[in-house]
């Protein structure tokens, strides 16, 4: 199984060697042993990730469905300011690239729910360190925010 990248570069999915040279190109000792190749590798391999991570909404999403199943209104409430049209979008994103499953139940009326897949769980790492990350740039711009007053325009 071979995914196509941009500029006619197949890769094996299942390749140890892709695996080792993307780690060498991200996490290697030094620039000069980078591989143009591996580099392209591991490029393509994170834009693949933000192509079905995009947008401000997924990840908070994923997190909120983390909580267990939901219906629409109830995820629209909890993630906050996303409108129905964008939140039906995204869960049908998220639906196509099998984070979450949508289930219709035959009561009347008709429930809906939504909720997290296994595979969605893959994810969890990328949550975790974006989180931990998050927490640390806040505090870090925290830290720096300058205290001194603002001027204010000195009326002519």
């Amino acid at each position: 199984m071979s995914f196509y990248y941009q500029k006619d570069i197949s890769i094996q999915k299942d390749s140890s060697i892709l695996y080792e040279s993307i780690y060498l190109c991200m996490m290697g000792p030094a620039k000069e042993h980078r591989s143009k190749e591996a580099c392209t590798a591991s490029l393509n391999a994170v834009k693949d990730a933000l192509y079905v991570l995009n947008g401000k909404w997924k990840l908070p999403l994923i997190i909120s469905l983390q909580e267990g199943p939901k219906r629409f209104n109830e995820i629209q409430k909890s993630v906050g300011e996303i409108t129905p049209k964008i939140l039906s979008k995204e869960l049908k994103d998220l639906e196509l690239n099998e984070f979450v499953v949508r289930k219709v139940f035959s009561t009347t009326p008709v429930t809906v729910t939504y909720e997290l897949t296994p595979y969605s769980e893959s994810l969890d790492k990328v949550i975790n360190e974006l989180r931990e990350w998050g927490l640390k740039h806040r505090e870090r711009l925290v830290k720096n925010r300058k205290t001194e007053p603002v001027l204010e325009a000195m009326s002519a």
